[in-house]
């Protein structure tokens, strides 16, 4: 992997300006460090620096990563002048439609259209089809036979996305399931790659994306002909449905290239990211019989203060998403006690803020207690990043989370078992466990 030498304006520039203390190993290291050692390599170089230091990384170049909620803060309150999203970011994978490549006032207007789908009355019509998909997939489960959640999960958040914001069934819903979990996978390993400056043949894995992309695409042009077509068009619901009747202030429609492009984001965003979350879940509360044990009492009623306490902690203490990147885009930008240069990239370390043992006492423990009756500091529990580009979806992760773990609740018994934990295992962009969280369970009478 090639690491290029920083240009020498860049060198002067940042010699003028205070940045944080970079490490001594070579750059080439650095680099390799945090491609394939991602976590170790930022804990590491976390408990020599503190809370903020300067590497230089494959595809982001100068990078200043920070590790506590103050700095966090001040990233995610910047205006967006001064910081933009992190360059390359995933519109590389999802298309300059996506709302990754869209900044300042294009990516609040693609916000303001799509926040309704996912907040109030919207996302308790969803709750019927999470409970639905979860029960369907649960049906071929082994019984007393222990077995990995992780492909489960990405099945049920699969088909919740494919039919809560594509309005996708028959045909094209069976395409999309078999096309979309090998291009995530795939997308996500590549999008910590470079890209290739030029085409390297129809081996290479660039060509294996570009040939889903383009499966991908003719099911979504067949969904975007169906849904126009649709007597009930303008009573649909689902997102697709939603970005089909959006204009923009000009009143012109959105292009369909990017209707294709933001469906992609919010699909592939969405759905490994939950699917991680929920294989997670049932790894820690598999090994801590008293939280299983308060779960599985609390299902049998209506409330769910305890089983959102556990997905907060889940999130917190099992991060799947371990950073949120911004760019500097204004001459420079004052963080802390340092000045940035313009160019560098702005990294929070979700994981190690989560770690902070001032934030969350005794941080590895797992103890969903801390987040009983209060909620947490708003830029120290970040799973879903924060600021302008916090993710859009996070609330209706949340209720397929708090779903799917009631159902199952009160399906199954879920065996309880002394194993040590699970170690981390690394996706490309998400952390995932990596026996798949493997668990036991039951039907219940």
């Amino acid at each position: 992997m090639a690491v290029h030498a920083e240009p020498a304006g860049e060198v002067a520039v940042a010699d003028q300006l205070k940045v944080p203390p970079t490490p001594r190993a070579p750059k080439f290291l650095q680099g390799l460090g945090y491609a394939l050692f991602r976590r170790q390599t930022i804990s590491l170089l976390t408990a020599r620096h503190g809370s903020a230091f300067t590497i230089r990384v494959p595809v982001f170049g100068n990078m200043v990563v920070v590790t506590d909620a103050v700095l966090a803060k001040q990233v995610f309150t910047a205006s967006t002048d001064d910081l933009g999203n992190i360059q390359p970011n995933l519109s590389r994978i999802f298309g300059p439609g996506s709302m990754f490549a869209l900044e300042g006032a294009q990516h609040r207007r693609r916000r303001k259209v799509l926040t309704p789908p996912f907040h109030g009355k919207a996302m308790k019509n969803y709750e019927a089809v999470v409970e639905e998909e979860t029960l369907r997939e649960a049906a071929t489960w082994p019984e007393g036979e222990e077995f990995e959640t992780l492909e489960p999960m990405m099945r049920i958040t699969l088909n919740i996305i494919l039919r809560t914001i594509f309005g996708a069934e028959g045909a094209q819903l069976e395409t999309l399931r078999r096309i979309i979990p090998p291009w995530v996978t795939l997308g996500s390993r590549l999008a910590v790659l470079p890209t290739p400056s030029r085409n390297l043949g129809s081996w290479t894995p660039w060509a294996r994306l570009a040939a889903y992309r383009n499966d991908y695409n003719a099911v979504v042009d067949q969904l975007i002909e169906n849904a126009r077509r649709d007597p009930a068009f303008d009573d649909r619901t689902d997102v697709l449905a939603l970005l089909l009747r959006s204009t923009y202030e000009d009143g012109s429609p959105m292009p369909r290239s990017d209707i294709g492009d933001e469906l992609l984001t919010l699909l592939a965003a969405g759905h490994e990211t939950t699917a991680s979350t929920l294989a997670w879940s049932f790894e820690r509360i598999s090994r801590h019989p008293a939280v299983l044990s308060e779960l599985v009492t609390e299902s049998e009623g209506d409330g769910n203060e305890y089983r959102q306490a556990v997905i907060l902690e889940v999130q917190r203490n099992r991060t799947v998403i371990d950073f949120a990147g911004r760019h500097v885009l204004a001459p420079s930008f004052q963080l802390g006690e340092w000045r940035i240069p313009k160019g560098y990239s702005v990294s929070v370390a979700i994981g190690e803020v989560h770690g902070s043992q001032d934030e969350f006492p005794a941080p590895e423990r797992f103890d969903p207690n801390r987040f009983l009756g209060k909620r947490p500091n708003t830029f120290a529990w970040i799973p879903f990043g924060g600021g302008t580009r916090r993710c859009v979806g996070a609330a209706f992760a949340n209720m397929e989370m708090d779903v799917v773990l009631r159902t199952i609740l009160r399906h199954f018994t879920i065996e309880a078992t002394t194993a040590p934990g699970e170690k981390w295992h690394s996706r490309g962009v998400a952390f995932t466990p990596k026996r798949g969280g493997r668990v036991t369970l039951r039907r219940r009478a």
